[in-house]
């Protein structure tokens, strides 16, 4: 197996662990923040938190066709809603949550580079005299 499809299966996870704790913890628990909360934001990080874990990650690990599919449809899901976050609730939106957000995003970055980015540097080649 791929050592770049592993580590980016184990980013996938645990970025999709996060959301889901981040998120599970404001629906299930009723944990109060000590900031505002956008009342869909907690319901969309834990979905999205889920599917990472239940299936994009999965995917990814065994380097599955679909895989890179779905890493940049789940970084396209983020960059859209960081972009309402930054647009339509810039007035709202907690630090907080852009933060986590940006996080998510560095995050499936590093994903899609593993994943798409080609084996070797082209500019930098073996054996080459300096």
């Amino acid at each position: 197996m791929n050592i770049r499809y592993i580590v980016a299966g184990l980013v996938a996870l645990a970025i999709g662990a996060m959301a889901i704790f981040a998120g599970g913890q404001v629906i299930f628990l009723g944990k109060e923040k000590d900031y505002f909360v956008i009342s869909w934001l907690p319901y969309y990080n834990f979905t999205m938190g889920v599917i990472t874990v239940f299936i994009t990650a999965p995917l990814i690990l065994r380097a599955a066709p679909l895989a890179k599919t779905l890493a940049l449809a789940t970084f396209a899901a983020h960059a859209t809603v960081m972009t309402i976050l930054l647009t339509v609730y810039r007035d709202v939106v907690a630090d907080h949550s852009l933060k986590a957000m940006s996080i998510r995003l560095a995050a499936w970055v590093l994903v899609l580079a593993l994943l798409y980015l080609p084996e070797r540097c082209p500019v930098a080649r073996r054996g080459s005299s300096s």
